[in-house]
């Protein structure tokens, strides 16, 4: 009889890339001359918050799923530690997250893809890269993860010629139509909070967005090789990514560029490498940016089947869903999800953007929600299992007063979201999902007595 598990196929590369991965997003790319625009060089401040938070939160998810390995994912001990019903409504919540964002990144394939061939129908590129990235996912988990780690390598090579180039072009003095370029553009031109605290506020729910896909790695935990040593190592690099690919990033443009001077429609990447004679620039980022879309749209495939493989073996997803292929990977519950992710494609025909905004808007509300119940669950195990906390060699420190810090930061979190209007919409949409989750679970409950 062929065993319902999944296999242990990735490696140390795999995992270390993927967190990258996940910690670097088309935002970043494509969003950051908008933040820029917004808050001023006091965005740097908001990211290395924000970043500080996630780590933690990061550590908390660490500290638990290592505490047994026999964890797939965080919805595991979330049924342990919340009980059932918890479980049920954060795994099918984390699913919508990545189900809304595939949507949204699969139809940007389409968009960017339109850069070079302005001719083609913008639901074909979609559809073509959403069939490649199931046929690879259907392979083999070691396949996925080779996938994931020249995503992310792409996007970190990016990142790094962008650093390497700016780098020159301070030390040179190398001269741009809006001056030298110097580290003090970033003081020189209203401070470091140039548009006030309003502006610095605001710009906190573009940055937590950006992180979301972040706890990617928790979803890896039962197809890692040494989850134990593996895990920890991600994990504990994140505040070096987030300060040389986030903070870095930013502070080398806006040392070229006075943050006034950044053109908020346009990639600032675009801008830097055009400054040095870079004729490609505009196509070169866009195709990082495409590979960006790709990569999400790979993580959400990923994570939405391993999410439901999970749930399955807990009776709260079809039993369908737990049963894996000859390669040892949970083939129905990739069908799923991809059949769901096909809806964009259609989608694309009749629905306005707006929707999608709404839909990304809803998905950070809902990622916030998985985060604090992570972080609760950690608070739980802590009270409820002193045994297993002794043992622990991977803590979250300052326990309890980080859990109180993180919960403080994601309600702050919402609270920004209802000043802005084009997201104040996601709080009163996001209830309604909860309340349809919360019946399902209700009625199948009693379906079963």
């Amino acid at each position: 009889m062929q065993q319902e598990t999944l296999t242990r196929g990735l490696k140390n590369r795999h995992v270390q890339l993927m967190a990258i991965g996940g910690a670097i997003g088309t935002g970043l790319f494509l969003g950051a001359g908008k933040t820029i625009q917004l808050t001023g060089p006091s965005i740097l401040l908001a990211y290395i918050i924000t970043g500080i938070v996630l780590f933690l939160i990061m550590r908390a998810l660490g500290e638990l799923l290592l505490s047994n390995l026999q964890y797939h994912s965080f919805v595991d001990f979330v049924r342990d530690y919340l009980g059932n019903m918890a479980a049920f409504i954060t795994g099918w919540t984390y699913w919508f997250c990545w189900i809304s964002i595939a949507m949204a990144d699969i139809t940007a394939v389409g968009l960017y893809t339109q850069f070079w061939f302005p001719n083609i129908p913008q639901w074909m590129p979609g559809l073509i890269a959403l069939v490649i990235l199931l046929v690879m996912n259907l392979a083999t988990v070691k396949l996925f993860g080779e996938m994931e780690f020249w995503f992310a390598l792409i996007k970190v090579l990016a990142i790094l010629a962008l650093i390497v180039v700016g780098l020159y072009m301070i030390f040179t003095g190398f001269t741009t139509n809006q001056g030298s370029a110097s580290f003090t553009n970033l003081w020189s031109h209203g401070g470091w909070f140039p548009n006030g605290m309003h502006g610095f506020i605001i710009s906190f729910q573009m940055v937590v967005f950006a992180f979301v896909g972040m706890e990617l790695v928790g979803l890896t935990a039962g197809e890692t090789e040494n989850p134990d040593k593996v895990i920890p190592k991600a994990i504990n690099q994140i505040p070096i990514r987030v300060l040389l690919f986030y903070v870095g990033a930013l502070l080398i443009i806006m040392s070229i560029y006075p943050w006034n001077a950044i053109v908020p429609t346009e990639s600032p990447f675009v801008q830097v490498f055009a400054a040095v004679g870079i004729a490609a620039a505009a196509g070169v980022v866009n195709f990082v940016v495409l590979t960006s879309a790709a990569s999400a749209c790979n993580s959400a495939i990923f994570s939405t089947s391993r999410m439901i493989y999970s749930m399955a073996k807990d009776q709260n997803a079809p039993e369908s869903f737990a049963r894996v292929n000859q390669r040892k990977v949970p083939a129905n519950a990739l069908y799923f999800s991809t059949i769901v992710i096909f809806i964009a494609i259609v989608l694309n025909y009749v629905m306005p953007e707006g929707v999608f905004t709404l839909i990304t808007s809803v998905s950070t509300v809902c990622f916030i929600f998985v985060w604090g119940i992570m972080v609760i669950c950690h608070m739980r195990y802590k009270r409820t299992r002193p045994d297993l906390a002794r043992q622990s060699r991977f803590r979250l420190p300052l326990y309890p007063f980080s859990n109180l810090l993180i919960l403080a930061f994601l309600a702050f979190v919402i609270i920004v979201l209802a000043l802005a209007e084009d997201t104040r919409v996601a709080l009163f949409v996001t209830p309604v999902w909860f309340l349809i989750v919360s019946v399902i679970y209700m009625l199948k409950k009693r379906v079963k007595q």
